[in-house]
This record gives structure tokens, sequence and C-alpha cells, in this order.
């Protein structure tokens, strides 16, 4: 590890560092967004070195080339984070609107939903109490923190378009959309919390 690392430049090394806690932060980088390319592309560079670093402290890191994304594991397996009822609710409709846009796209194709398709997931799924406005606005904004989402616009429109990244695939571990449907209910109906990666 020593060697790649003393055979850096000092950007390199800095580069490294930047991207090193923007995983420990984020746990997620998108190729596709924007603001992580470079640094996906980065970690692919040097990807033996990240694996040695983050094998220290007990994280494994996944890089998935053909979906285009890095994951920052935590190998205990305890969930980096405890969402709320409603952040829980939102996160599941993401990864159900993400499934159903797949089966209309290609794999090279974003998938991309309006603010709206959450609404109407909402309707559909005929939950109890609805999201209010900023509430929701706080959810996507967390969203696009940990890279599970890109916004093409003013999150307060309900017409703009947000681009919903692979990543959301390791935020939500489930290979079985049934899963999710069945996550959202019990969350729903008995107010529970979800307990997951990002």
């Amino acid at each position: 590890m020593f060697d790649t690392y003393d055979k850096m430049t000092t950007s390199q090394r800095r580069n490294f560092s930047d991207v090193a806690n923007k995983l420990l932060a984020n746990n997620f980088l998108a190729r596709d967004k924007k603001d992580n390319r470079d640094d996906y592309y980065f970690v692919i560079s040097y990807k033996d070195l990240f694996d040695e670093y983050f094998q220290v402290i007990n994280y494994e890191l996944n890089v998935d080339r053909e979906l285009g994304y890095v994951e920052l594991a935590n190998n205990t397996n305890a969930p980096t984070i405890k969402f709320k009822k409603e952040e829980s609710i939102v996160l599941l409709i993401l990864r159900v609107l993400y499934h159903e846009k797949m089966q209309q796209t290609s794999l090279n194709d974003n998938v991309v939903i309006s603010v709206s398709d959450i609404h109407d997931k909402y309707d559909y799924l005929e939950m109890k109490k609805k999201i209010n406005k900023t509430d929701l606005i706080n959810i996507l904004r967390m969203a696009r923190r940990y890279n599970l989402i890109e916004s093409q616009g003013d999150i307060t429109n309900s017409q703009t378009k947000l681009v919903i990244f692979p990543t959301i695939l390791c935020a939500l571990k489930t290979s079985n959309i049934e899963d999710v449907y069945r996550h959202v209910q019990k969350i729903s109906s008995d107010g529970g919390n979800l307990d997951e990666k990002a």
C-alpha cells in the first residue's frame, strides 16, 4: 500500500484523501453524477490502494463498472443510518420507480422520473398519510447528498426531473421488488423505520 502511495504526486495524495473522506461520508459514488465522475474514475485507477486502506477499518469497496457505481460497505453488517418513516417510504418508492423505469429503458440510459411520480406512487400505494412538500424536499436533498439521485432543476417544482442512480440498489439491498412493496406497506402500517446502508 505504501509503495503506491509514495509514488503519488502531492495532488494525487490530496485527491485520495478527499475521495476516501467522501466515501466515508456518503457511502456511494455514481459515475453518471457530474460531481462524482472524476472521483469514480480515480477510485477505478487506484482501487487496490483504496481496498487496502478501507480493509484496515473493516470496510469493503465494491465497484460495479457495468452499472457505474462505487459502494463503501461496512463489513460489520450494521446499518450506517436509521431512516425515519417518511425517509424510508420515499427511498423505497425511489427503488420501486427505478425498477419500473429499468424495465422500459436500456442499461446505458439513466433512469429519469419527475417529482410528481413520487406523489403518484404514494397515491397508487394508498398510503395512509401523504407526505408534505417540505418533508419531501428535505428527503430528496438527503438522497442527493448520498448520491442516490440528482435533480435536473428546482426540486420544489413537481415537474422537475430526477435521475435515480444505480446506487439505490445498494442503499436498499433486495433483488425482489415484491420485498420492496412489502417494506413500504409494513412501514406505512406499523410506523417502523428502515435500517439501511446509506
